[in-house]
């Protein structure tokens, strides 16, 4: 036995798609490079993302939008942790939750949404590392796998 989660959730995963933003690499800058997406002059970095994915997984929040001031008014400041057990990434196909991938929703497990994710500024995995090694000292396999999601600042710190 391997274990199993506590109160389990749906995550819905964008994970990052770094082969298809292979050819879009600055290799002067080591960056992706700046495309302007909207034809407004304002040049971003185009991501690219695979299919979502919808992954069981146990929420241990830990600070949803809550208040950062800067200069330009209320920047929300928001980080999530998920706890994801191997035997569903392998059963989907995933080996890890790598950083960079997106979280884009929160789903109950019959699929209707609880919370959604905006983006910008999102919600991106800046960690992933296992945590558990299962109920029985016999086995050696790690069961567990602990993501932390925090959003991207968009604007300065006053501090």
């Amino acid at each position: 036995m391997r274990g199993r989660l506590i109160f389990p959730m749906l995550a819905e995963l964008y994970r990052l798609d770094s082969q298809s933003m292979a050819t879009d690499y600055d290799p002067d800058f080591k960056e992706p490079r700046l495309i302007d997406v909207d034809l407004d002059g304002l040049a971003e970095t185009y991501r690219r993302e695979q299919l979502p994915v919808r992954v069981p997984c146990q929420v241990e929040p830990e600070a949803f939008e809550s208040m950062r001031m800067t200069p330009a008014g209320n920047s929300p400041r928001s980080s999530l942790d998920l706890v994801f057990h191997f035997r569903d990434l392998e059963r989907l196909g995933l080996s890890t939750v790598a950083p960079g991938d997106r979280l884009g929703g929160l789903f109950n497990t019959d699929g209707r949404l609880v919370n959604v994710i905006r983006t910008p500024p999102g919600l991106y995995a800046t960690e992933s590392r296992p945590i558990g090694y299962g109920l029985s000292r016999r086995r050696s396999t790690c069961n567990l796998l602990l993501v932390s999601f925090q959003d991207r600042p968009a604007a300065r710190n006053l501090s």
